[in-house]
Parts: C-alpha cells; sequence; structure tokens
C-alpha cells in the first residue's frame, strides 16, 4: 500500500519553509519510512515547483504591543502619599494599598470599585491582571469584574458597578445563583445599554462566551488576559497553582464582537451574605498593532497619532503654566522681576545654614553661662562682706591671742575670695571677648563652624559651678558657727585635711582658671581655623 508521492512531498515542503527543525524531521521520518517499505520516493517528487510552497500570511503574525501606563497600575507603591491610584479612581468599600487594591472585602454586603480617568481610543487592545479571590468557605460570593464601556461606571448591582452599560464585561462569577453547579465561572457579556444583567440565572441567558474555572483559594496569583484583536474577543486564564508568567490556559473566544470606539477601563467587586476578599495585585494594559502599521515605525519612534495627541498635551500645559505665571505676577507686582530661587538647596547653601546654626547655638550658649558667672560673681562678693562682718565682731568679743589666730585665718580666707574674685572677673572678660569674636565671624561670614565643643562647654562650666557652690556651703557654715559662738570659733575651727585627701581652695581655683584660659585659647583658635577655611567656598 503506498501514500500518494505528490502529496506527501508538498506536505514536507510546508513543513520545510515554516520551520528547518520541522523539515529535518520530516525528512527523517520519510527515509525511515522508504526503509520500511511503507513509503517509495520516488525522483518525480523532486518536480515540485515553487509554487507549491505556501508562504506565511503576514496578517497571522503576532500584533505589535505597546505598554500604556496612564491606563494601568502595578505593585508594589502602587497607591501615592494621598492614597490615591494614579490616573485612577476608586469608590464605594474599594481599599487601595502599597500592594494591591482590595476591590471588596471579605465582609457580607460590600460593593465596590476603580476606574481609569483617561478615555481609551485604541482598536486593539490586550489587558493582563494578576488577582486574587480569597475566604475562608467552601463557597464565595458574588465576584469581580473587568469592564470597558464607553462612560465610566458607578457603585450598582452587577460586581459592584452599574447596571445597563454600553460595552462588554467579563465576570469572574464565584457564586452559583441559578443552583446548578456551574460556578465559579468566567463569563463574557456584552451590553448596548438597554438589556439588564440576569442575576438569578448568572447571566447564562446573556453570555457570549464562558467557561467553568475555580480561581478562589489558589496558592499563587491568578492571572487573566483578555485581548481585543480585530474584533475578537480572547479571554485566558492561569490555574493559580505555578507563578509562571505565560501559563494560560484558554478560556473562551467571541467573534465578530462589536464594542465603542471610546470607552473606559474599569474593575470592581462585590460580596453578598457570602464574602470573599478580592485583590487585585496589577492591572496592565497594551495597545495593539498590526504588524504592517508597526513595521512603518522606525525603532524608538511613536505613531503619529500618538504623537500629536502628546504634542497636544504638552501644549495645553505648557498655556496652562503661562496663565498661572501671569496671574501670580498680577497677584504678587511687588515681586515682578525678582529670580525664583530653586526649591532645593545646593550642598555648600547647606553647608553654610549648618555652620550657620552651630555658631548660633555656641552663641547663645556662652551668653547663658556669662549670665551664670554674673550671678556668682554677686554671691561671692555677699559672701566677702559677710566674712568681713564677721571678723569685725570677733575682734570685739575674743581675746588678744585668740583674735590674733582669728585674724589670721580670716584673713587667709578673705585673700583666698579677693582672689577667687579677680579670677572670676577675668574670666568674665575672656568670656566677653569670646563674645565679640563669635559676633565679628557672623558678620563677617554668615556663618560659624557647628556646634563642635558645645557639649564640652557646658559641661566644663557646670563642673566650675559645682565647685563654687561646695565653696559657697563651706562659708556659709563657717559664718553660722562665728554667729553662734564666736568666742569658740577659733578654738573649734576644722583643720584642714592632709594634702594628698583634699585640694586646697587656692590651688584648685587656680586649676579652673588655667583650665578656662586653656579651654577659651582653644574655642578661639578654632574658630580662626574654620574662619581661614571658609575663605575657599
Amino acid at each position: 500500500m503506498a501514500v500518494p508521492e505528490g502529496a506527501t512531498q508538498r506536505r514536507r515542503r510546508r513543513h520545510a519553509s515554516t520551520s528547518a527543525t520541522a523539515g529535518m524531521f520530516v525528512a527523517i521520518l520519510a527515509g525511515l519510512l522508504c526503509y520500511g517499505g511503507v513509503v517509495q520516493v520516488t525522483a518525480a517528487d523532486d518536480t515540485a515547483t515553487d509554487a507549491d510552497v505556501k508562504t506565511p500570511d503576514p496578517a497571522d503574525a503576532a500584533p505589535h504591543r505597546r505598554f500604556e501606563y496612564k491606563y494601568s497600575f502595578k505593585w508594589p507603591h502602587l497607591v501615592q502619599a494621598n492614597g490615591t491610584i494614579p490616573f485612577w479612581i476608586h469608590f464605594g468599600n474599594a481599599i487601595p494599598s502599597e500592594e494591591q487594591v482590595r476591590l471588596a472585602p471579605s465582609l457580607k454586603s460590600q460593593r465596590g470599585g476603580a476606574w481609569c480617568k483617561n478615555k481609551a481610543s485604541f482598536n486593539h487592545w490586550e489587558i493582563e491582571m494578576m488577582f486574587r479571590v480569597s475566604g475562608r468557605g467552601r463557597m464565595g460570593a458574588d465576584g469581580l469584574a473587568i469592564w470597558f464601556t464607553e462612560a465610566q461606571g458607578y457603585l450598582g448591582p452587577v460586581y459592584g458597578s452599574s447596571d445597563q452599560w454600553n460595552g462588554v464585561g467579563i465576570f469572574f462569577d464565584s457564586f452559583d445563583n441559578d443552583g446548578k453547579k456551574n460556578n465559579p465561572a468566567v463569563i463574557v457579556v456584552g451590553n448596548d445599554g438597554k438589556n439588564i444583567y440576569d442575576h438569578k440565572q448568572d447571566g447564562s441567558t446573556q453570555a457570549l462566551g464562558s467557561c467553568l474555572r475555580d480561581f478562589r483559594n489558589k496558592p499563587y496569583p491568578v492571572r487573566a488576559k483578555v485581548t481585543y484583536y480585530k474584533k475578537t474577543l480572547t479571554v485566558m486564564i492561569s490555574n493559580g497553582f505555578t507563578a509562571g508568567k505565560d501559563d494560560y490556559e484558554l478560556c473562551t473566544k467571541v467573534e465578530n464582537m462589536i464594542i465603542p470606539a471610546e470607552g473606559f477601563f474599569g474593575l470592581s467587586a462585590a460580596t453578598g451574605t457570602v464574602a470573599d476578599d478580592h485583590d487585585v495585585f496589577s492591572f496592565l494594559l497594551y495597545q495593539l498593532m498590526e504588524p504592517s502599521q508597526a513595521a512603518h515605525l522606525p525603532e524608538g519612534e511613536i505613531p503619529k497619532e500618538d504623537k500629536d495627541k502628546y504634542q497636544e498635551e504638552f501644549h495645553n500645559f505648557q498655556q496652562e503654566i503661562d496663565r498661572k505665571k501671569e496671574e501670580y505676577q498680577k497677584e504678587h507686582p511687588d515681586v515682578q522681576g525678582e529670580p525664583i530661587f530653586d526649591l532645593y538647596e545646593s550642598v555648600n547653601d547647606r553647608e553654610i545654614r549648618q555652620v550657620f546654626e552651630g555658631q548660633n547655638q555656641i552663641h547663645l550658649e556662652i551668653k547663658q553661662l556669662n549670665r551664670q558667672l554674673a550671678m556668682i560673681l554677686d554671691e561671692q562678693r555677699r559672701y566677702v562682706t559677710l566674712v568681713t562682718d564677721e571678723i569685725s565682731k570677733s575682734r570685739a568679743n575674743a581675746g588678744s591671742a585668740q583674735l590674733d589666730v582669728a585674724t589670721q585665718q580670716l584673713g587667709t580666707i578673705v585673700s583666698s575670695q579677693h582672689d577667687l574674685l579677680r579670677n572670676i572677673n577675668e574670666l568674665r572678660n575672656t568670656f566677653y571677648e569670646s563674645l565679640k569674636h563669635i559676633g565679628s565671624t557672623q558678620q563677617l561670614q554668615q556663618g560659624g563652624g557647628g556646634g563642635v565643643a558645645t557639649y564640652e562647654s557646658i559641661q566644663h562650666f557646670n563642673d566650675i559651678k559645682e565647685h563654687l557652690h561646695s565653696v559657697r556651703r563651706d562659708l556659709e557654715h563657717l559664718v553660722q558657727r562665728g554667729a553662734q559662738n564666736p568666742g569658740e570659733k577659733v578654738q573649734k575651727c576644722p583643720e584642714a585635711p592632709p594634702f594628698p585627701s583634699c585640694l586646697s581652695t587656692v590651688h584648685f581655683v587656680i586649676f579652673i582658671v588655667v583650665q578656662s584660659v586653656l579651654f577659651l585659647c582653644y574655642i578661639m583658635y578654632k574658630s580662626q581655623q574654620e574662619a581661614a577655611a571658609k575663605k575657599f567656598f
């Protein structure tokens, strides 16, 4: 038994023209068949002409896709800071978040939706959507819908959107209203704006195409692809068991379908007595162009009609900016002609501002320390006066022997206090010089060296204040004992502790003064160094 050889040869040529690998496979298969005696190949088969070879039709090639970001959204960072989706509006119980848009939460009788603000006028388009419908129960309700209608939808009874729409809706119905156990299902329903959706029959009487697909409670988000190309609407859906981006299965195809030339894309969802979470992670829209149209476009160039549309949008935006500038100049005539500064400061401006703020902080701290030193100086003067009065009283009440010893000890205290007052005055004068130096530096540079030594200066002068308070307490104790019993003051005066265990007042004051002078010299030196460095800015 032999197969007609001319037909066999032409069939091989068709395979060879479409794919080199397929042609080689056919040749090998034909050789094996000839070896087995099933097919006899003769030299007449080689007489097939080129007319027998079928060339591929350009119309069957895949269309060119272009992403339209003004009609799409995608996680993560899906929403803006004010809680809105760029180029989209939402209503009802829809909850946008960073990762998803929850059109309807798992509560009873919830409805919500999201619609694109921009009207689309594409002849061919394709939608890729990733979503998840999940709930605790074995059954869910009501479902989710993808819309393309002539006008934007609003809150209504058809999966959260309005009824009597003019366009097409792709419904992911999860509740079995008619009791035929044909849910969950994907249903395609068209409407001319006059028909009311048949809820009781789950739209089966109005469906243009449908398929049974269980899209609830899947381990991975379900992906759906809706393509409208050459008046044919194709719906494909993944099973949700894998994370593959191209793992689609054909659901339904509707041919010779007429939809509005212009319309809005939208999403909606609703719940009933039984409730599911209806989450949409991404909605990506692509404009489809025929290969013949795309071939005329240079690489990276947009179509002329789109280019004209974007040019018109830019022109309108430019006119709006000019109009607002004119209004602002009319409202603020005093600022006309002044330069408009940048909204954001430069690196040099930021550094100068930080230096200026730091030097202002140092200036305020030194002024505060100056006031505290003035208060301490007044207190020390008052204590010196009290000690002098105590000496005069002791001379009147004590004997000659006791008077000499008391006079010698009190004289030592008075001289120590005078030394302390002199040192404090010198320290105060140094503070005044520092203040003048910092003030002149601010006026010349409009900035300073930062608050590097602010904490050290505060800590240092806190130590000074603490030691002066200890001196004051000792003097108060001495005055109180002298006032109670002036005669016994000389005999019971506390002896000085051993040298290694305590520091005398004179040594302490000298140490504090030297340390303060060194610290102020260091501050002045740093200020001069920073002033010299600022000349290079």
